[in-house]
């Protein structure tokens, strides 16, 4: 598909830069077979039915921008996907003062030789010492704001909060999955008394998420990879809900893709720990989800075609021109939507 198909006009005014406080406080306009609403997150276990589940993924956000120098350029990493013990892979700023081989010292002890650059134009970055690279990264890094928020304002010690969810636990993405920052304990309890299941799930978002589609065509484009998993029991769990007829709803969009991911033709999924790249664009047949809430998402991206293939784009389209209009807040650090889509038969 065409990926002009998928740009809208967002006035720059619309970013936020903050999240809403309380979290659960954000706005969330619903989509479903009966139309569209405008509510609040806090309205979340109203808008659902007891017996479904929301599935939230649990990737704990680390301090994974760098800034340092190799000799007299100054380097900038964002560090995306780890590839073994001390080696992460990372975008890198100044690439062209960077050459396989090269000391990149970062400040605070914490040093890194720079290894092969990837097709992407990433580096390889392997660690120096003993200490583990989270503890490194937690006396050297800052949190990685996405270049919509930390090209408007510095990061700063609000942040470490404020980038991070309830459910984070397992260190490793360097983007948050932001849906999940919109709840609080109180949401929790209140679903739970609703008769709303909940259940986690690990995807290490990468910086990858950010990037733009450069081609014209999606056919063109290639996905970043992202390593995730789902267990066992986590798995009896999800498929428990559905044979009893409830729904699964993906609390994101990192959630929804390894669902899909370790969902097999049947519907049915499975335990699954390894990378995924899966796209999703319109045409795409949903087999593990039942629904998603996620924020608002940038023109021409994966992320607006993912939410296109689940809804529609025309009705995409015409959400997205309505939040603009009654002044929704996009992005990260933005309000919700609730995506329910006509439920078919399997």
């Amino acid at each position: 598909m065409r990926v002009d198909l998928f740009d809208f006009e967002l006035p720059p005014e619309r970013i936020a830069l903050r999240p809403a406080s309380p979290r659960d406080s954000a706005r969330m306009l619903v989509l479903d077979g009966e139309g569209t609403a405008d509510r609040v997150v806090s309205d979340l276990p109203q808008q659902l039915r007891s017996g479904d589940m929301l599935v939230f993924n649990d990737t704990r956000v680390i301090p994974a921008q760098l800034e340092g120098m190799r000799g007299q350029a100054r380097i900038g990493a964002t560090l995306h996907k780890r590839e073994g013990l001390r080696r992460w892979r990372a975008f890198i700023r100044n690439a062209k003062r960077l050459h396989e081989g090269d000391m990149i010292d970062f400040g605070a002890g914490v040093l890194a030789t720079a290894g092969d650059r990837g097709e992407d134009g990433s580096f390889a970055l392997d660690f120096a010492g003993d200490e583990p690279v989270e503890v490194l990264l937690e006396r050297a890094g800052t949190m990685p704001l996405p270049p919509y928020i930390a090209g408007k304002r510095a990061t700063d010690a609000q942040d470490r909060e404020d980038y991070q969810t309830m459910f984070a636990r397992e260190a490793g993405a360097v983007a948050a999955p932001t849906a999940a920052l919109h709840f609080t304990p109180g949401l929790i309890a209140a679903l739970n008394a609703a008769g709303i299941e909940t259940a986690t799930l690990t995807l290490h978002v990468g910086a990858g998420t950010f990037l733009p589609v450069k081609v014209d065509d999606t056919e063109a484009h290639k996905m970043h990879a992202e390593w995730g998993r789902i267990d066992a029991v986590t798995a009896d769990r999800l498929n428990a809900v559905r044979a009893r007829g409830g729904r699964l709803i993906a609390v994101g969009t990192t959630s929804l893709r390894l669902l899909e991911s370790a969902a097999g033709e049947d519907g049915v999924i499975r335990p699954f720990e390894d990378d995924t790249a899966i796209f999703i664009t319109p045409g795409y047949r949903f087999r593990a989800i039942d629904g998603l809430m996620t924020n608002f998402h940038l023109p021409r991206s994966t992320l607006f075609m993912l939410v296109s293939a689940l809804m529609g784009r025309e009705r995409m389209q015409a959400a997205y021109a309505h939040a603009i209009a009654e002044g929704y807040r996009f992005y990260s650090y933005g309000d919700a939507s609730l995506l329910l889509p006509e439920r078919t038969s399997k």
